[in-house]
C-alpha cells in the first residue's frame, strides 16, 4: 500500500509543470527529477528501498551514461514502470536539456 501511494504521489508530481517551461537542464532536474533521485542524483534511502530508484551518481551508471540513454529513460520511463514516462509532461526540448545535464560531467559537480 505504501509503495503504491508513493508511486501515485511521484507520478502526480512528475506530470505537473513545475519547470515553468524552462529549458535549463539543471533547473528541470531540480524541479522534476530531484523528488525521487535526490538533489545531487543520489536518491534518499527510502526511495531506493521502496521503489528501487537508481543512484545517478553510481560508478556503474556513470561509466555508460549518455545523453541518448538518459533522454530515452526520461521520455519512456523505466521498463518496470516505476519511473513514469515524461513524454507529454516535458517538451522534447526539456527532455533533451535534462538529459544533456545528467549525462554531463557537471552533473557530479557542485550545485
Amino acid at each position: 500500500m505504501t509503495r503504491a501511494l508513493v508511486l501515485v504521489v511521484a507520478v502526480a508530481a512528475c506530470h505537473a509543470d513545475a519547470t515553468g517551461g524552462s529549458v535549463d537542464g539543471r533547473q528541470i532536474f531540480a524541479t522534476t527529477c530531484a523528488t525521487c533521485h535526490g538533489p545531487d542524483g543520489k536518491p534518499p534511502e527510502a526511495m531506493v528501498a521502496r521503489l528501487n530508484v537508481r543512484d545517478l551518481t553510481s560508478r556503474e551508471l556513470r561509466a555508460r551514461v549518455t545523453q541518448a540513454l538518459v533522454a530515452k529513460q526520461v521520455r519512456m520511463g523505466s521498463a518496470n514502470h516505476l519511473m513514469p514516462a515524461f513524454a507529454g509532461a516535458l517538451s522534447d526540448e526539456q527532455i533533451e536539456a535534462v538529459a544533456k545535464f545528467v549525462a554531463s560531467p557537471q552533473f557530479l559537480g557542485p550545485r
